[in-house]
This record gives C-alpha cells, structure tokens and sequence, in this order.
C-alpha cells in the first residue's frame, strides 16, 4: 500500500529572525482532517511542510483512513529522526457532523500514537493559533495564509497555513509558556 504523501524534498524556507536551534528538539504540528495539513522542524531546524490526504478510498472500510494516517506517523517519525512532541489544532466546533467525526478519529489516532511512542503532545486551541499568527482570534482562512506567507513561508492552502502556524506558536512560545 503506498503511504502518501512523504515528506517533500524541498524544505520551506527558515524566514530571517526566527531562531531554529541546530540539534535542537524536532516537533511536528498537524491540522487535523481529511487533509491533514503538516509542518515538521527536524533536529537539524530545518522546517518542511505540506498536507496529506485520508480522503476514504472507494472499496476500503471505514477504518482505513485512520490505519493510513497511522502509517503515515509511522513514516514520518521515521524520517524525521525523532519528534520530542506534537502539537495539533484543538477544534471545539464543527460545522458538520462529517468533519467532526472525521476530527475525532483522527485525534484519537495522533494521541495514541504518541502515547504509544512516548511522544508528549498538546492540543491548541483555534482562536489561540489565529491570534497568535494574525493579531485577530476570528481571523479567517485567507488572513492565517497571508500571514504565514508574510513570515516567509509557502503554503499550498489553509491546511499547511494553519499547520506552519500552529508548529510557528510552538517554537515561540516554547509550548505556550512565556
């Protein structure tokens, strides 16, 4: 079975004044969904980015979807060497009971993985991640990718954008303690 996406060749570029430890601790954020948006600072500080997609293949089971985001941690960790901890888009509302479900499966799927590899993780709150890159917690999606693209970044959509921008909080916030 092919577990795609893999991490791209290409790094996103490091945007000037934002300090990335060499050697220091890799952390990977994700925004949780059918396309789950990623942003991984490895050891070395170098940060990659992009989405994947768990979309339900026509003739799978219901469960499958979540077996492939599991492999897809798998391969991820496995690439980035090690993953000190996870940070993830803490949604408290959805709009249709589809995404919510979808939500839940997947929270549940990165919480035990990392509870299976002895990988800390948090959950951040979406007005927090919207402040935090916007100056504004009901920031639209446009605004999140506009902002990530002001600090130097690329995003392919909102997913990745909110990805950059949830593992940017991370990084400057140490976790969210000031």
């Amino acid at each position: 079975m092919n577990i795609s996406p893999t991490l791209p060749a290409v790094p996103a570029p490091v945007p000037a004044g934002l300090s990335l430890d060499p050697g220091g601790t890799a952390i990977l954020a994700l925004d949780l969904g059918t396309t789950t948006g990623w942003a991984l600072r490895k050891l070395s500080g170098r940060i990659l980015s992009g989405t994947a997609d768990f979309k339900p293949h026509r003739f799978e089971g219901g469960g499958m979807r979540y077996l492939r985001f599991e492999r897809w941690l798998d391969e991820t960790l496995r690439l980035a060497g090690d993953v000190e901890a996870v940070y993830f888009e803490e949604v408290r509302r959805h709009i249709g009971v589809d995404a919510a479900h979808a939500y839940g499966g997947f929270l549940a799927g990165v919480t035990a993985w990392c509870e299976e590899h002895a990988i800390a993780y948090q959950g951040v709150p979406v007005g927090t991640i919207k402040r935090f890159i916007t100056g504004k917690g009901n920031a639209d999606k446009e605004a999140v990718v506009a902002a990530v693209r002001a600090r130097g970044f690329m995003p392919d959509d909102d997913n990745e954008a909110d990805a950059i921008a949830i593992l940017l909080w991370a990084i400057e916030t140490k976790g969210g303690v000031r």
